[in-house]
């Protein structure tokens, strides 16, 4: 498990960076200004998971339940939050109606919090 986590993160991270990448520069051409703010935040914070999946995969064993729960919700909720907000970010572009997306986002941003408390019952 502890390598599954560690992989998940690498790849979080790696296409953390590969979409940042992207957003400073193919995508300023094609999104506005508002769009690419909100298109960064999912860039963010799949960054911020992939760091945190990667200390959680160096330290935990996995062997207690809390430590799995927060690494499922934190990614289950990242996945959600980003990929929900870059989906959002390009549906004018891509002229589609993707509104159904937006009660994604907070479930997502729920899921991490509940991954975040997880981590914290397991140090109590």
């Amino acid at each position: 498990m502890q390598n599954f986590v560690i992989i998940t993160a690498a790849l979080f991270g790696a296409f953390a960076i590969i979409l940042g990448a992207f957003g400073a520069h193919a995508f300023k051409k094609i999104l506005s200004t508002e769009k690419l703010e909100s298109f960064e935040v999912g860039v963010r914070y799949q960054m911020y998971a992939a760091l945190t999946l990667l200390i959680i995969g160096f330290n935990f064993s996995f062997e207690q339940q809390s430590e799995r729960v927060a690494f499922y919700l934190i990614t289950l909720g990242t996945i959600l939050f980003s990929v929900s907000i870059y989906f959002l970010s390009f549906a004018d572009y891509w002229k589609k109606n993707l509104k159904f997306l937006g009660p994604i986002t907070p479930l997502g941003g729920l899921l991490m919090i509940a991954g975040w408390v997880a981590i914290i019952i397991r140090f109590l």
